[in-house]
């Protein structure tokens, strides 16, 4: 049956209403226009949809039944029709980041992305370096490491060394990578980092007794709080350092991997997907 779509607008405006008066406001056409369109509804469909009342309108049980499915209607094709403002359809983005690259590169830049990628309706889910693409239905995965993984397709983004940052009172203590030894050194899940780190400062690496910690982010709120010195990518703590809550009372620095761009080989590239990787390689410096 072929039904026209202002009459069957007409009447779902005038059924959320109970009024063609208040439903002719809505849809910016007279009260006779909004009456007709329902009659011929009423006609085409050769049942009564509302019954007139002196002071305004009630539905029929046939009214009460056809109004929630053309409300839901009209709602999901003004859902999709809003996906196309810009004159293209929205496509989702699906994007897990190991949290301390979201918050200390990717978060302060997202507004550029989105301004120059409206169609791109971006998804931002936070991990801690344990990620699961397929699992998780994620189109792509920013992770910290080597980028060998199993199955995933990799591209190397920033470089992230690692080196001891601390509060400004705790640095006033250490002169050399030596004075370490009679401090909290904190630790991520990663156990031969400050060995490693030691190893370059060409110094006896000195027991660890620090917490341990599974996030970049939560150690560093740890020690700007002065609860220990944190071995971190100092590139992620840029604000940190600007603020004066954590410094580097040392140069040296080790370098254990970089953040890497991955999604699964068997993963098919969207427009959204293709978007996004070359707008993160092209602004993320090497």
């Amino acid at each position: 049956m072929h039904l026209p779509l202002n009459a069957l607008r007409a009447f779902e405006v005038s059924a959320r209403h109970l009024s063609f008066t208040r439903a002719a406001e809505e849809l910016h056409v007279t009260q006779t226009a909004v009456s007709q369109h329902v009659k011929n509804l009423e006609d085409r469909l050769k049942v009564t949809l509302f019954r007139r009342l002196p002071r305004g309108l009630a539905l029929t049980d046939e009214g009460q039944a056809l109004l929630p499915v053309l409300a839901q209607s009209f709602e999901r094709i003004g859902q999709l029709l809003d996906q196309f403002g810009d004159g293209r359809a929205r496509e989702a983005l699906t994007v897990g980041v190991v949290g301390t690259f979201a918050v200390g590169w990717l978060i302060p830049r997202l507004r550029d992305f989105q301004q120059s990628h409206p169609f791109v309706d971006f998804r931002l889910f936070t991990h801690n370096n344990r990620v699961d693409i397929a699992g998780e239905g994620l189109d792509y995965a920013i992770r910290f490491g080597d980028g060998a993984w199993h199955g995933t397709h990799a591209q190397p983004l920033l470089a992230a060394p690692l080196s001891p940052m601390c509060t400004p009172a705790l640095a006033a203590e250490l002169h050399t990578p030596g004075d370490l030894a009679g401090q909290v050194l904190l630790r991520s899940y990663r156990a031969d980092e400050w060995v490693a780190w030691f190893a370059a400062a060409a110094t006896p690496c000195p027991l660890l007794r620090g917490a341990v910690f599974d996030s970049s982010l939560t150690m560093a709120q740890a020690a700007a709080q002065g609860a220990g010195i944190a071995l971190l990518p100092v590139r992620m703590f840029a604000q940190e350092l600007q603020q004066g809550r954590l410094v580097r009372p040392f140069e040296t620095e080790i370098a254990t991997g970089r953040y890497w761009l991955t999604r699964l080989k068997s993963r098919p590239v969207t427009a959204a997907m293709q978007a996004f990787s070359d707008w993160l390689l092209q602004t993320t410096p090497k």
